[in-house]
């Protein structure tokens, strides 16, 4: 099972998350290439070694008609500017988009629907917390910071990169929030600035010595969306480590860790929880199998089963992560009509995975590939199929065959 930790004793925003996934994979260059190919007008991502205490990793720089957004943290009292706070840039980014401008936005780039989904719902994690602050409906919520082409780039590339990365688990440790105050837009405000506590409500988060903003809306989204658990670090065989580095330097090092590897040669013990049901509709049904994916569950399905009493019935069935059986138990006797819920603890063998992007004469497609156990076999991304069969109108059938050709001779050809 392949796992991502993400270590945030430093906070987190949404540049550092980017800088710290950008050194797990191989291929920095061409991702950088691909987003600024994505025609974000104006922004241009770039990415360059930095040391911190001592530690070298990267910094990712973001900048819009070739200027960069700064933000400072303020001494409340004499009105002292600690800064610039170039660290955690994307909070103070001028803009003032709606959900639906930024939403169109996101629509309109050429990715894959997963990654629009991601970073839609990244967005919307900011925008229900905005319109909580502020007392307004969510659709009338303009994004005065986080609305600009170099806040969306962030979110973006931190969803393409987790795309890219395709971690079975994804976890963190606690969040270091900072203390004192920030300025925005809207004024001198406490840290953790009310955005940003309201994302992590649920979340575990503390306080520290260190005055300034650590913990930005976009990095607390981010780590809200894709994060399915807090706490210390899973059992795992480490492969590769990621620093995301901020450019403002602290007594300790400023920086986002990355840790991906192995979590398990067979899979780990995943649970299985099962419960019956003969009252609810096939519509109803589907959406409670679409949250409990959402929220991270490995897999969720419907059988049709014979009940007591002659009644036709439907048995749903969640497989997640055996450490949050428990969780996904609650979700079930919440989402449906169900009275009790039967939970097995299962080994499960799984074949390492790996995904990577190969350009073809029809557009670019991500390949999966699983490997162990003497087996070794790969696939086109269903998704990036159907999305070229419909750009050259051909049927997704023959647009996978004529990609599988083209991936097989090129194998060969190297």
């Amino acid at each position: 099972m392949r796992a991502l930790y993400l270590e945030c004793g430093m906070g987190a925003s949404g540049d550092m998350l980017m800088a710290a996934l950008l050194e797990l994979i191989d291929d920095k260059e061409a991702f950088l290439e691909q987003m600024n190919g994505l025609g974000l007008k104006g922004v241009r991502v770039g990415a360059a070694p930095a040391v911190k205490h001592g530690v070298t990793g990267t910094a990712v720089s973001v900048a819009v008609d070739g200027h960069e957004e700064e933000s400072a943290d303020v001494d409340v009292g004499t009105e002292q500017v600690h800064g610039p706070d170039e660290t955690h840039q994307e909070g103070h980014r001028h803009g003032h988009s709606s959900l639906a401008e930024i939403e169109e936005v996101i629509l309109g780039l050429p990715v894959s629907q997963q990654v629009k989904e991601d970073a839609s719902a990244v967005y919307g994690l900011i925008a229900e917390a905005e319109a909580h602050v502020h007392g307004k409906p969510v659709a009338d919520i303009h994004f005065h910071e986080l609305g600009g082409m170099d806040a969306i780039a962030d979110i973006v590339c931190v969803c393409l990169l987790m795309e890219r990365l395709s971690p079975d688990v994804v976890s963190a440790s606690p969040i270091h929030v900072g203390g004192g105050h920030v300025r925005t837009a809207h004024g001198v405000l406490p840290v953790p600035a009310p955005a940003t506590a309201r994302i992590l409500r649920g979340v575990p988060v503390y306080g520290g010595a260190v005055k300034g903003e650590l913990c930005t809306p976009t990095g607390a989204a981010l780590l809200k969306h894709f994060a399915k658990g807090f706490g210390p670090m899973p059992e795992m065989t480490m492969e590769r480590i990621g620093y995301g580095m901020g450019s403002k330097d602290f007594e300790a090092a400023n920086c986002v860790r990355a840790f991906y590897g192995d979590s398990g040669g067979t899979g780990g013990d995943v649970a299985e929880l099962r419960c019956n049901i003969d009252d609810m509709s096939g519509e109803a049904l589907g959406s409670v199998c679409g949250r409990l994916m959402r929220e991270g569950a490995l897999d969720a399905f419907t059988t049709s089963v014979g009940m007591k009493k002659g009644r036709p019935g439907t048995m749903v069935t969640c497989i997640c992560a055996a450490d949050r059986a428990d969780e996904f138990a609650a979700m079930l006797l919440r989402h449906t009509t169900t009275f009790g819920v039967r939970k097995s603890v299962l080994s499960r063998y799984t074949l390492e995975r790996s995904v990577r992007t190969v350009d073809t004469p029809f557009g670019r497609v991500r390949v999966k590939t699983g490997a162990g156990y003497g087996v070794r076999k790969s696939k086109p991304e269903h998704e990036d199929v159907a999305a070229l069969a419909e750009e050259h109108g051909v049927p997704v059938e023959e647009m996978a065959r004529r990609l599988w050709a083209y991936i097989l001779e090129s194998e060969r050809g190297a």
